[in-house]
């Protein structure tokens, strides 16, 4: 065994692990990434999707920040207006004596967004696995 072949050998490895260590590296907050952008899509797509009488039930939807778990990366999407559930699942409508008088339906339009979300998620992974692939496959 020649040494100019150990030490092409070596350098080619060294190089193939450094890339090796920097495609996971850019893998790892992936997930985070793609969950982060695809939520703030359907929080939008939510709020656009939000029936609107004052505008502060459309203005209350937010998403609490990702977090890493056992179980991969969860991101919950939240409306702070205490009536928010009623427009979403629908709700009774009551008389003065308290008796049942029909149902307003729901617009359901967090369905949606998640919905929207979990379609989105799917081009996003792979979009950047495809992105990620290309910039490492020499």
């Amino acid at each position: 065994m020649s040494s100019s072949n150990y030490r092409n050998n070596k350098a080619m490895i060294d190089r193939f692990r450094k890339e090796l260590i920097a495609e996971l590296g850019e893998i790892v907050e992936l997930d985070k990434k793609i969950l982060n952008q695809a939520v703030n899509e359907g929080v939008a797509d939510i709020k656009k999707n939000t029936p609107v009488d004052t505008g502060s039930m459309r203005k209350a939807w937010r998403s609490a920040p990702a977090v890493k778990g056992v179980e991969g990366v969860k991101k919950a999407i939240v409306n702070t207006m205490d009536y928010s559930s009623y427009i979403n699942d629908g709700h009774r409508t009551v008389n003065r004596a308290g008796e049942t008088t029909g149902f307003v339906p729901g617009h359901r339009m967090l369905e949606r967004g998640v919905s929207y979300i979990n379609k989105r998620l799917a081009s996003l992974f792979k979009a950047e696995i495809e992105r990620i692939g290309k910039k490492y496959d020499k």
